[in-house]
């Protein structure tokens, strides 16, 4: 099912960033993933931090990433989300785009449960915090 991206980030490639073939390492992309979504949740008003403060966190339990067109050296990207709710997990729809070009860089589906007060939660106060986004 296809959706609107709700959000997108865009990113230059840093030389550092590059592996021996001259392209994205392809763990850099994680990072690329992780940095959207953090600055998602910050734009629609919910930090990591704030997040913290209110005695919960959203985790990682699950990453699918398809590498499609590498990224190299110079080049912007485009991070863009959508997001969707799956029982107690929110599900991050994430395409990376080479900005030039238009390619299809990866794509990714990345499944977040919240740990409330160190257990595992229903995270209804990430559903209340992003409920006109899903």
């Amino acid at each position: 099912m296809e959706r609107d991206y709700i959000f997108t980030l865009e990113i230059a490639v840093r030389d550092y960033e590059l592996d021996s073939e001259g392209i994205v390492n392809n763990a850099i992309y994680l990072h690329y993933l992780e940095h959207t979504r953090h600055m998602f949740c910050a734009q629609a008003g919910y930090s990591f931090s704030q997040m913290e403060a209110d005695g919960f966190m959203p985790v990682v339990n699950r990453i699918e990433v398809d590498y499609k067109t590498p990224l190299r050296s110079g080049d912007i990207m485009l991070s863009k989300l959508w997001v969707e709710t799956r029982g107690v997990r929110f599900i991050f729809h994430q395409d990376i785009f080479n900005k030039k070009t238009g390619a299809l860089a990866i794509n990714a589906i990345v499944s977040i449960v919240s740990i409330e007060n160190g257990r595992l939660g229903r995270g209804e106060q990430l559903v209340k915090a992003f409920a006109k986004y899903l």
